[in-house]
């Protein structure tokens, strides 16, 4: 008896619902963050950084001194804003991405959205470099206006800037 074999085509994730998984992943990311920051920062963490964030928003109508207050506020050596950018956290934050998509083959969201990342060439697991490259091709996808993000509803594979970069596609998880 022959094996009724059928290819069919992968089911790639739009656009609404990998924005789904990113605020999925924010979240999840500001529990785990939370908490981590204020051990690290101390208890006054939270008000020092909802104080930041105000002095940041607002506007004395002259660019020059907004942009002082700016350099002011994140040059402090107790900057809450500043810890956020630490050079420890940003590593900590791109390595754990990047094992998450290696062993689970996506974060947090994509899996409760039922999502994988995988490699667009053969749609199996995509390699630790390709991984690698995607999470850095996030800037592409950032830098002008989101664009590359933007770009998933439009293209045909549903992929961002990032993907195409990286040779990789979302695909529902079955």
């Amino acid at each position: 008896m022959a094996d009724n074999v059928t290819s069919r085509e992968p089911q790639y994730v739009g656009f609404w619902k990998r924005l789904l998984a990113f605020i999925i992943d924010v979240l999840v990311l500001v529990v785990v963050l939370l908490p981590l920051m204020i051990a690290l920062y101390g208890g006054g963490y939270l008000s020092r950084l909802g104080s930041e964030f105000a002095a940041l928003l607002i506007s004395s109508g002259d660019p020059n001194a907004d942009a002082a207050r700016i350099l002011d506020v994140l040059g402090r050596s107790d900057s809450a804003i500043a810890a956020l950018l630490d050079i420890k956290v940003q590593i900590a934050l791109i390595v754990a991405t990047i094992v998450f998509w290696r062993f689970r083959g996506a974060t947090p969201g994509k899996m409760l959205t039922k999502a994988r990342i995988v490699s667009a060439s053969n749609l199996g697991r995509p390699s630790t470099g390709q991984l690698t490259g995607r999470f850095f091709a996030y800037l592409v996808s950032f830098i002008p206006a989101c664009l590359g993000f933007l770009w998933i509803a439009f293209d045909k594979r549903k992929q961002g800037w990032h993907d195409k970069l990286a040779g990789t596609v979302v695909v529902h998880d079955d």
